[in-house]
């Protein structure tokens, strides 16, 4: 495993929903991220609801500046969406950090897999070890438009 990586300093890392700001994810969500163009607020907050939510904040300000939710069991299987670095601080490594505080969280779960989907980001993803699916073959998708 590789090693974790830390936010740089003047960041945190929390997973208490109510630190969410809903608002925000939801403009950077259905606006700018190309999975979830157009998603609606109301969708956007049952998701948050029905997660394991991280909110990456600046110290100061209090203003947070990442945002990653992960779908899970807890005990066999986890599904990690929906993450997202603003703008303004990327090239940071709040990303990777986001991602490797996520792995963290769920590693005492004993989890089998945590799972993802990315068209652009898998080398982000490969750095915390994550790998191409072994045989995609075995895998459906039931997909309602």
């Amino acid at each position: 495993m590789t090693d974790t990586p830390r936010l740089p300093e003047g960041y945190e890392i929390s997973t208490d929903t109510a630190r969410i700001d809903a608002e925000r994810v939801h403009q950077w969500l259905s606006t700018d991220a190309y999975w979830a163009l157009g998603r609606s607020r109301e969708k956007q907050d049952r998701a948050i609801e029905g997660s394991l939510n991280f909110g990456v904040h600046d110290t100061l300000s209090g203003e947070q500046v990442a945002y990653a939710r992960v779908i899970t069991d807890r005990a066999t299987f986890a599904w990690l969406c929906d993450v997202y670095v603003d703008p303004s601080v990327r090239g940071k490594g709040i990303g990777t950090a986001l991602v490797a505080a996520v792995r963290e969280e769920l590693r005492p779960c004993g989890l089998k897999r945590i799972m993802l989907a990315t068209h652009d980001a898998h080398g982000v993803y490969a750095k915390l070890g994550f790998r191409p699916l072994e045989r995609p073959d075995h895998w459906m998708a039931l997909v309602q438009e």
